[in-house]
């Protein structure tokens, strides 16, 4: 679209506005373009919004939707099974676990406490010789029955020898056991009850026993000789004979037990609360900490022999012979009076007795 400028005539000089007018004039005219220009492009960008208001648009299918939730989800899952945080929590079974591999190493632990094992050993011997006296007790029970049909054959029933036949075998049990028992007693004190009258007592307490359970049963005392009655008749007798017999060695045995020692050479020992152990850094300078060779022979009538023995044994060698020079122990006291009587453990024990009764031998080095 194009514009002319149309020549303006010149002002009136007789006209006094003719000035004014012309200036007016001119200046619409300048203005009249622009305008005219202005016009033509708002009708151009109206027609531009027309054609985009009147432009379909087009919303996501479906199968757009559903494809575009896979992808977002599959880049979610890339992120987060990078991280490991899951694979490092405990299971169950593993929690289970740990708890109980960690009660047992406690238990474990507390099994090699000393006071523990005192314990433990006292309810042992405690369950032995409940079950040894139980069976003593039924052996000794079975044999009356047998004692008394030995005693009452040919007696008239409930007549007074027939009482009194019930009372034959529990007074011989209660000697016996009396003997049992105080050799027994007597073993736990380090003191073993060696007196050849007692052992008379004993085995003849047990043969009267045995004969009058077995005899009416022997060949020649009954017509039709029957291997097997005899075999059940002198059960309790031979019953009573083991009880009586295990009863003081198994006794002995604990009395004999060092708590305090380990239960393997490299086990260290525990710590009690008398004698706390000093590690082997510990030790002053000088002070033999494993086995010192230790002349054992100091006396005039012993061969100068020199054994290996641990350095305990060695500070209670000393004390031993003291003992034995005033008259406390025999020359050769057993392991369990040494133990006894100097209130050491039962390897140092052994050692001394070694060493005494047989400078020769050369004692066995402590493993500790």
């Amino acid at each position: 679209m194009s514009t002319t400028a149309l020549p303006l005539p010149g002002p009136d000089e007789s006209d006094p506005f003719a000035a004014t007018v012309a200036e007016l004039e001119r200046y619409v005219a300048a203005a009249a373009p622009a305008v005219a220009h202005d016009e033509h492009q708002s009708d151009e960008e109206h027609r531009d919004v027309s054609a985009v208001r009147v432009a379909p648009v087009v919303a996501d299918t479906r199968r757009v939707a559903r494809l575009s939730a896979e992808v977002a989800e599959a880049h979610r899952l890339l992120e987060l099974q990078g991280d490991t945080a899951p694979l490092l929590v405990d299971t169950a079974r593993v929690r289970k676990a740990l708890k109980r591999s960690r009660e047992a190493a406690r238990l474990h632990a507390l099994g090699q406490n000393p006071m523990a094992r005192a314990w433990q050993a006292a309810r042992v011997r405690l369950v032995l010789t409940v079950v040894a006296l139980v069976a003593l007790i039924g052996a000794l029970a079975w044999s009356t029955t047998g004692v008394h049909h030995t005693l009452t054959i040919g007696v008239p029933r409930f007549s007074a020898a027939w009482w009194g036949a019930w009372a034959v075998e529990p007074f011989v049990s209660a000697v016996l056991l009396v003997v049992v028992g105080a050799k027994a007693f007597l073993t736990t004190r380090g003191h073993i009850l060696r007196h050849p009258h007692l052992t008379a007592v004993e085995f003849g307490a047990l043969a009267v026993t045995l004969t009058l359970n077995v005899w009416p049963y022997l060949p020649g005392v009954v017509d039709g000789f029957r291997p097997m009655a005899l075999l059940a008749h002198a059960i309790g007798p031979l019953v009573a004979v083991g009880a009586v017999t295990v009863m003081p060695i198994i006794w002995a045995g604990f009395a004999d037990l060092d708590h305090t020692a380990p239960t393997r050479p490299d086990t260290p020992t525990a710590a009690t609360d008398t004698a706390p152990v000093r590690p082997a850094s510990a030790s002053p300078a000088g002070t033999p900490t494993g086995p010192v060779p230790v002349d054992v022979a100091d006396t005039a009538d012993t061969p100068i022999v020199q054994a290996q023995l641990s350095a305990r044994a060695a500070e209670l060698l000393p004390r031993l012979r003291a003992a034995i020079a005033a008259g406390d122990l025999p020359p050769t006291a057993s392991a369990s009076a040494i133990r006894a009587h100097l209130r050491c453990g039962s390897e140092y024990a052994r050692e001394l007795r070694n060493a005494v009764t047989d400078p020769a031998r050369p004692a066995r080095p402590e493993t500790r």
